[in-house]
C-alpha cells in the first residue's frame, strides 16, 4: 500500500515538497514528486501503482532526469565494476560536463550532438577523439535506459573514426626534424603537423592576406583543399605565436620584393 507524505527535516519542520512511497517487485521505493501540492503527489502515486499492477517497469519522471544524474550513475557503475580507467573516463567527459550541464537527458537530440561535435572541431579536436567523448554520452543514456530512467533510448550518430593514415611522423620524429630546419620552415612544418595540412598545396601557398591573427584564424581559399571547398581554421595559441613572428618577417620581404609572398617561407 502506497502513501504520500512530507518528510521531516533536521530542523523538525516538514519538507514543503511532497514525496510518495510504494512497493515494486517487493521493494519499497521512495520518490520525490518535486511538487508542493498534495494533489500532484496523489496523482503520481496512482500512476506508479497502476504501472506496478500492470507489471511494467517503474520510470522516474523522464523530464526531470538530468545529464548529471546519468553521468554520476555511469561513473559509479565503472567504479563498482572496475571495468574502466576512471581517470580516462573523467578526461573524456570533461567537455561533455560543460556542454550538457543542467540538461534533461530526454531533451538531448542529434542536433545537440552535432553542435557539440562542431564546437570541438573549432578547437582542433580530431573526429576520433570527439567520437570517443560522445561514446561516453551514449553509454550514460544506455545505462539510464537499462535502469529504467529512460523510456526509450535515443539513436544518436557519432562522427566517423576516420581511416588510419600511413607515412606520418610520430611526435618525437617530428620534433627531431623540426629542430634542424630554418626558422621559417619550422613554421611551415608546425602548420602542416598540427593542422594535418598538405605541405605543397595547402601550407606553402598560404599568403599573409589569409591570416587574421587578431581572430586567431587562417583561411584556405576555395580550390586549394582536397574537396575544393574553402575552410576557416581556428589556430591554437602556439601557432598564433609562431605566425605572429613569421608575419613580421614576411612583411619585410614583401616590401623588399614589392609583391605578396607565402606566409610559410621567407627564403
Amino acid at each position: 500500500m502506497g502513501n504520500v507524505y512530507q518528510p521531516t527535516l533536521k530542523s523538525g519542520q516538514k519538507c514543503a515538497v511532497w514525496w510518495i512511497s510504494y512497493y515494486a517487485n517487493g521493494r519499497r521505493i521512495k520518490e520525490s514528486t518535486q511538487s508542493e501540492k498534495k494533489s500532484d503527489a496523489t496523482q503520481l502515486l496512482k500512476l506508479r501503482e497502476g504501472t506496478v499492477a500492470k507489471g511494467e517497469p517503474v520510470m522516474p519522471r523522464q523530464d526531470r532526469v538530468t545529464y548529471e544524474t546519468c553521468r554520476t550513475a555511469l561513473e559509479e557503475h565503472y567504479r563498482a565494476k572496475k571495468s574502466r580507467d576512471i581517470t580516462e573516463f573523467l578526461r573524456r567527459v570533461k567537455h561533455l560536463d560543460t556542454f550538457f550541464a543542467g540538461r534533461r537527458v530526454a531533451s538531448i537530440t542529434q542536433d545537440d550532438v552535432d553542435q557539440y561535435s562542431n564546437l570541438r572541431y573549432r578547437h582542433h579536436i580530431q573526429p576520433g577523439t570527439v567520437r570517443r567523448e560522445l561514446g561516453s554520452l551514449t553509454k550514460m543514456l544506455r545505462l539510464a535506459y537499462k535502469t529504467h530512467k529512460l523510456a526509450r533510448l535515443p539513436l544518436l550518430e557519432k562522427p566517423e573514426e576516420g581511416k588510419p593514415r600511413s607515412g606520418f611522423f610520430e611526435l618525437e620524429q617530428y620534433q627531431a626534424v623540426r629542430r634542424h630546419l630554418p626558422e621559417d620552415l619550422q613554421v611551415a612544418i608546425s602548420l602542416s603537423y598540427t593542422l594535418g595540412w598538405r605541405m605543397q598545396s595547402e601550407v606553402l601557398v598560404l599568403e599573409r592576406r589569409q591570416l587574421d591573427l587578431t581572430a586567431g584564424t587562417v583561411r584556405l581559399d576555395p580550390g586549394s583543399t582536397k574537396n575544393d571547398e574553402g575552410r576557416i581554421v581556428y589556430l591554437p595559441p602556439e601557432l598564433i605565436t609562431l605566425l605572429t613572428a613569421q608575419e613580421a618577417r614576411v612583411k619585410t620581404l614583401e616590401k623588399r620584393l614589392g609583391q605578396a609572398c607565402s606566409i610559410a617561407t621567407t627564403s
